[in-house]
């Protein structure tokens, strides 16, 4: 994993190839070596890793798929559907990566009321959204920049199972 850690910027690289190029852009992929039961690196990399990811992925609605500061990122999922394909990935939200980070913050935190507290805290900007577009249901994506609105299809079964799975993980 050390071949992915970029200390400067306090998170891992997206890609590595075989020549040890680093591709250095900030993307959520990294949070799923912390998520698993084994963690690929250390707590103290983890905390680096959550506190660069909330300063520039999390959104009240999930995690953007690239940093804003990124000259590739795109903060509206908007217009034709080229304009639409090339943000997909580029910063809109996604709101299932709700799930890793929660994860990711249980283990460099550990599962203390506090943190648990604040893991539940994902939760409550859905409260509303439940019942905008389909009744009881998740959008499948949000625009990256504020006020982050709901795009793509109205009802998303992984994003609904992610925050059922972080309620189900926190629940007293």
């Amino acid at each position: 994993m050390r071949v992915f850690w970029i200390p400067d910027l306090h998170y891992l690289a997206d890609v590595v190839d075989d020549r040890g190029w680093q591709d250095c852009r900030l993307r959520p992929n990294q949070l799923l070596a912390l998520a698993i039961p084994q963690p690929l690196v250390s707590r103290d990399m983890a905390k680096q890793i959550v506190r660069t990811v909330e300063r520039h992925l999390l959104t009240p609605f999930g995690l953007r798929t690239l940093a804003p500061f990124d000259p590739e990122y795109r903060g509206r999922y908007e217009g034709g559907v080229y304009a639409r394909d090339s943000a997909y990935h580029q910063g809109t939200v996604w709101t299932w990566l709700l799930g890793p980070y929660a994860d990711a913050l249980l283990f460099t935190l550990g599962q203390t009321p506090q943190t648990l507290s604040r893991v539940r805290g994902l939760l409550r900007p859905f409260e509303k959204h439940l019942r905008d577009g389909g009744l009881g249901t998740v959008s499948e994506i949000f625009d990256g920049d504020p006020p982050h609105h709901p795009r793509g299809c109205f009802a998303q079964a992984w994003s609904v199972a992610e925050l059922l799975r972080i309620w189900h993980r926190t629940r007293s």
